[in-house]
């Protein structure tokens, strides 16, 4: 049964340091190492042979390529290339549309990567070229980050870090379609704390808990 201390239950209140964050550089060395070490291992212990495997079933559902790639922020309002497993049909040159619940371009493989978080794996080759951190705020597509931008207190500064693979907020459960705006208020609040809190030690526990995330599968993963 995944179990998170009582401080990382709910999203944690905004405060005046929340809209001001300034963001140390002292740790980033070590956050840098702990990146490079663990995604050279899993690229070649384990996406040397799954990213095969794993596109063979992506091309048995549907045609086209097996990644996905998405441009997306990164740390300082930078865009990236991110990877992705593809989990939908392919459409050339298609509009953006947050995936929602019964989605019908989700193919049967897809929805299994989503429910296990197996389609974010080639991400592990974004945290190598420097784009993204293993743990910290996930990135969202540029669409997406258009909507909030402006409008919602302290939303840029989720971008202060580099964006993770996984992140405190996803482990606690906002992730997903952000139908309403109390749903990114969550988001971010989480994120404000991640930033503020993190530490090596935070980012091995929140890597722990997405594992069992993906053992039990996560019912918002659709």
């Amino acid at each position: 049964m995944l179990s998170l201390p009582s401080e990382f239950r709910t999203p944690p209140a905004y405060t005046e340091e929340s809209d001001q964050i300034i963001v140390a550089q002292k740790s980033d060395w070590s956050k840098r190492l702990f990146d490079l070490v663990m995604a050279g291992l899993v690229i070649v212990f384990v996406l040397s042979w799954l990213i095969p495997l794993i596109g063979i079933a992506i091309r048995i559902n549907s045609s086209g390529p097996i990644l996905f790639i998405q441009m997306r922020t990164g740390r300082n309002g930078r865009i990236f290339r991110c990877f992705k497993f593809r989990t939908m049909t392919y459409e050339r040159n298609a509009t953006f549309k947050q995936a929602v619940k019964n989605d019908s371009r989700i193919t049967v493989t897809g929805s299994f990567l989503r429910r296990t978080n197996l389609d974010e794996m080639p991400q592990f080759l974004n945290v190598v070229l420097g784009d993204m951190s293993i743990v910290g705020p996930r990135p969202h597509p540029i669409q997406l980050d258009a909507q909030f931008w402006d409008s919602m207190a302290g939303y840029r500064e989720r971008y202060s870090v580099k964006p993770g693979i996984t992140g405190l907020a996803q482990v606690r459960g906002c992730r997903g379609e952000t139908r309403d705006w109390i749903d990114m208020e969550h988001r971010v609040r989480f994120d404000h704390f991640y930033i503020r809190k993190r530490s090596l030690v935070m980012d091995m526990k929140i890597c722990w808990w997405t594992v069992l995330k993906m053992v039990q599968g996560d019912k918002k993963a659709f």
